[in-house]
Parts: structure tokens; C-alpha cells; sequence
């Protein structure tokens, strides 16, 4: 049975001007041709056409795949067990490189991958993604975002409120001290801010005391974050600021 140079297109997946090509170049000629004088390819053209494509797709130029086609020793046996050894490497690194990409898809999300329902119990009337997108544009191509992002795409529902139940039992120790009429830089304060530092660190990213210190001046610059924490406790964000600079120069 023969085929048009047609249909051998068609199977294969390439287009006519690619067998005409292949032809002209002396890499697949047809092994006849029609009393019209069209191309009209075998079994065997086919076989030899699947294996030009095996080498192609993984990057061989075409005078490689001739030569290895037109090997007179070549073992075709051998010949694909290497085009099976190759395309299982090639397979190895595109999976590698698909979960590249994947990391890089969870990089561009908070992480707060809750149902609407789970969202409400956990965080309430506060919605966890409202300043999602302020976030990534500021801080998007930092290692401190990735990596968070990374590290909470992962987390339950349970994990969130464990989070939040370690972070607001640290906020009420720390208005309790602010309370006693403790000093910012005592020993007690700046243990404190030792474990908001290390709070961070454990749930979301790495943080260095530079970084801790850099925080501590956006709890007080930032009008969001002034608010939330001189809720528990009026004061409370520059105390908690002047904690973590202080620790961060014990630390130095």
C-alpha cells in the first residue's frame, strides 16, 4: 500500500512543504510515484519518517539524522533504544522545568488558598487577599515574597488559625508589657520581639534582623499596620518597633 504526499502529512503531523523538503534534501524520498508523477510513500518511507522525527524533536540538525539513518552499521535496535534512552532524559528535564513553573504560578498568589467559608472563620470580616495584588507589586520579585508564597500555598485551615492564635498571643503579651511601664529595650521586650522575628521565620520566610528592623519601621509608617496593632494596644506599634531595633542591635 502506498500513500500521496498528502496523507503522509496528515498522519505524521507536518506539513506538505516539510516531505517536500525532506525530498528535495535526500532525507525521505518517496519510493515511487504515481503514473502522474506524484510522490507515493510505503510502509518502510513511514518508518523512516517516524524515526527523522524522533531526531528532530529532540533537536538533531538534519545532516545528523541522515547520517544516522544512512549508517550502514547502524543497528536499528540500537538505534531506538538510544532514541528511547534520549527521550526519557528530555521527559527527566521537561518535568523538572513543569514544576519550575509551577513554583513560579504559586509565587504569583498569596497563598491563602481557603474556601470563601474557611476564609470567614478564620479571618473573620478581614479579608485575608485584600491588598493581595499591593503586596505582589511591591514585593513580588523579593526572595521573602517567593518564598512565602511557596511555603503558604500549602496551608489548611487549621494552620491559619494556629498562625493567627501564635500571633495574637504575642501581640497581648506584648501590650501586657507595654502595660507595666516596661522599657522598649529591656530584656523582656526585646525577647519578644526575638519571637515575632522568629514567629515570621517559622510560617513564612526567612527573616534577618535588617529585614526585622525594616518591618518595624513600616508597623509605624504605614498607617494599616499602625492601626491594627494600636488596636490591641495604643502604642503598641511603636513599642513593638523600638523592640525589634533594639534586639536587632543586641543581636549585631
Amino acid at each position: 500500500m502506498s500513500y500521496s504526499v498528502g496523507q503522509v502529512a496528515g498522519f505524521a503531523g507536518v506539513t506538505v512543504r516539510t516531505l517536500h523538503h525532506y525530498d528535495e534534501i535526500g532525507l525521505l524520498s518517496p519510493s515511487s510515484r504515481s503514473h502522474a508523477g506524484h510522490r507515493r510513500y510505503d510502509d518502510a518511507d513511514l518508518d523512516r519518517l517516524q524515526q527523522i522525527l524522533f531526531y528532530r524533536e529532540l533537536g538533531f540538525p538534519l545532516d545528523e539524522v541522515a547520517a544516522l539513518l544512512d549508517d550502514p552499521d547502524a543497528d536499528p535496535r540500537e538505534q531506538l533504544r538510544r532514541q528511547h534512552a534520549l527521550l526519557s532524559d528530555r521527559i527527566a528535564r521537561l518535568q523538572q522545568m513543569a514544576k519550575a513553573v509551577e513554583h513560579a504560578m504559586e509565587a504569583k498568589k498569596m497563598g491563602i488558598n481557603l474556601t470563601p467559608e474557611e476564609k470567614f472563620e478564620v479571618f473573620g470580616d478581614h479579608d485575608p487577599d485584600q491588598y493581595a495584588e499591593e503586596a505582589e507589586q511591591r514585593w513580588g520579585h523579593t526572595d521573602a515574597y517567593q518564598e512565602s508564597a511557596r511555603r503558604t500555598a500549602s496551608y489548611t485551615k487549621e494552620d491559619w488559625q494556629r498562625i493567627l492564635a501564635e500571633g495574637e498571643d504575642l501581640n497581648r503579651r506584648l501590650a501586657a508589657l507595654l502595660d507595666t511601664g516596661a522599657a522598649a529595650d529591656s530584656g523582656d521586650a526585646m525577647e519578644l520581639a526575638e519571637e515575632h522575628r522568629a514567629w515570621i521565620e517559622r510560617n513564612h520566610y526567612t527573616c534577618p534582623y535588617e529585614m526585622h528592623t525594616c518591618l518595624g519601621e513600616m508597623y509605624v509608617s504605614d498607617e494599616r499596620f499602625t492601626a491594627y496593632y494600636d488596636a490591641v494596644r495604643p502604642g503598641l506599634a511603636v513599642f513593638l518597633r523600638d523592640a525589634i531595633l533594639a534586639n536587632a542591635v543586641r543581636k549585631a
